[in-house]
């Protein structure tokens, strides 16, 4: 199985991770979701990197963090 291009925390009934989500299903890009209010390391993981907040969308590039990041940031973030 080869690893996804980006893993995307989100929740459900999120606005801003749907919209997320939809420009994303316009790239090529594989995408991994993990849902914050199912699964306890994902929220976790989140409070860890958005200064103790659940915010979502979190994306992880490449092993780096960005919060409520838009998909021009996911792509320059994978160009580096």
């Amino acid at each position: 199985m080869n690893p996804a291009d980006v893993v995307m925390y989100w929740r459900p009934g999120c606005g801003f991770c749907g919209a997320l989500a939809r420009r994303l299903s316009e790239t090529s890009l594989s995408v991994e979701k993990r849902n914050i209010w199912d699964d306890v390391e994902a929220a976790a993981f989140v409070r860890g990197v958005a200064s103790g907040n659940e915010t979502v969308p979190t994306v992880v590039v490449k092993g780096r963090a960005l919060v409520n990041p838009s998909v021009e940031e996911i792509l320059a973030a994978l160009a580096e």
